[in-house]
């Protein structure tokens, strides 16, 4: 017997849950890619995205995932043999320095650690001591979707801006973007990307790029540029199919735009921060009362360092993955894996699992996943401290009083 039977969540952090909306509105024929509708729906997602980013830059949109952008804005703005630095909070800012490396960049990566946010003093003196400006760019992720670190954007432009240094600043706001604020123009960000599966609430798929003025006139001499990942083309079109260097991506553009529509025209893109804060709480508050008699721990222990779209735990091999197991098969629920935080063929690896609450997610369906995790605790006869449910209903609770 098992009690999974019924609509599953998939509560990992990428791809997140697709509204219904969302799905019904990729379930239709074809649509004619020369001329009519799709062409007027194009010209407002491009609005829209640049409200998502809160910019006034250029937006550029491909066929492609998280790292197909960050090809992308490699190619845009490095040539061979330039310079990088890039801050490594977990998984995937070591990813984006070797997909620069792979491209002929050579990308210093400071590591962090996976259990800290990036420290706004180290790359001041990492800068400083760079008095050529060897150096083209800072690249960082906003969120790292592995170790769930949330990095201080903020911090590290007024770093590059005490050090006196030039370098752009590059932001992967993937596991972010629609989660948790974000302000490209007025915090300085110089190029941003992100992807159509997290908080956009899209299939994958789809990655965009945010370039400034500033950006697009450092990268002129880019020659990593080809003509595929040429934002230009694509920023600057003249003709419909350079949007998206050939066939457009129709339905996934049909879905962007029901995304789009409910996130920023219905509820509200402040509000959706606001609500990822408050569950990311709920979240948290379980994750307090459980290790408070067991080995159960949050994978960033300082709250400010933590992004609010996802969150990592450590309760130690194997029983992350029996949690998983049990979780998946016996209640319904998809947990996420530890990624990065240790390599699958180490034993290691089965003590991690993360808990996702971005994009499409509400009350009740972060209560139930919090329900089912603690369930599994007992099942599994894993130690932990009692009350996560009831602490995370009085988050839940503080964050909405009764209205009016």
């Amino acid at each position: 017997m098992s009690l999974s039977q019924g609509r599953q969540y998939l509560a990992i952090p990428g791809p997140t849950v697709i509204p219904d909306r969302v799905l019904a509105a990729m379930h239709r024929a074809a649509p004619n890619i020369y001329e009519g509708p799709l062409h007027r729906m194009v010209d407002g997602l491009i609005g829209d995205l640049r409200a998502v980013a809160r910019t006034e830059g250029h937006v550029a949109t491909y066929i492609a995932n998280g790292h197909g952008g960050w090809e992308a804005a490699n190619a845009n703005v490095f040539s061979r043999g330039d310079r990088a630095l890039v801050l490594g909070t977990g998984r995937f800012g070591e990813g984006w320095a070797n997909s620069a490396r792979g491209m002929g960049v050579e990308a210093e990566l400071i590591d962090f650690g996976k259990r800290a946010a990036a420290d706004p003093a180290r790359v001041e003196t990492a800068l400083r001591a760079d008095p050529e400006h060897r150096i083209r760019a800072v690249m960082m992720t906003h969120i790292d979707t592995a170790s769930t670190a949330q990095n201080d954007i903020r911090a590290i432009r007024a770093a590059l801006d005490a050090a006196g240094h030039p370098a752009l600043l590059m932001v992967d706001s993937i596991a972010a973007l629609g989660c948790a604020p974000l302000e490209m123009d007025a915090w300085g960000i110089d190029v941003l990307l992100a992807a159509s599966q997290k908080g956009l609430m899209c299939p994958p798929g789809l990655c965009f790029l945010w370039f400034n003025e500033r950006a697009r006139d450092a990268g002129r001499r880019a020659d990593l540029r080809t003509p595929y990942w040429d934002w230009e083309a694509r920023a600057f079109a003249t003709q419909f199919y350079q949007f998206f260097g050939g066939t457009a991506p129709t339905h996934h553009l049909f879905a962007l735009r029901e995304a789009l529509d409910m996130l920023l025209h219905e509820e509200g893109l402040e509000a959706a921060w606001a609500r990822h804060d408050a569950l990311a709480r709920a979240v948290w508050a379980a994750a307090d009362a459980w290790g408070a008699q067991g080995p159960l721990e949050l994978n960033i222990a300082d709250p400010a360092a933590r992004g609010n779209s996802v969150t990592a735990f450590r309760i130690g091999a194997p029983d992350g993955t029996r949690l998983r197991r049990w979780c998946e098969t016996q209640a319904g629920l998809t947990l996420g894996i530890g990624l990065g935080m240790a390599e699958p063929d180490d034993p290691a690896w089965h003590g991690f699992f993360r808990v996702a609450h971005m994009g499409h997610v509400n009350a009740h369906m972060v209560l139930g996943a919090l329900g089912a995790v603690d369930a599994g605790l007992k099942a599994l006869k894993i130690p932990h401290g009692g009350g996560a449910v009831e602490a995370a209903a009085r988050a839940v609770a503080a964050a909405a009083p009764e209205p009016g």
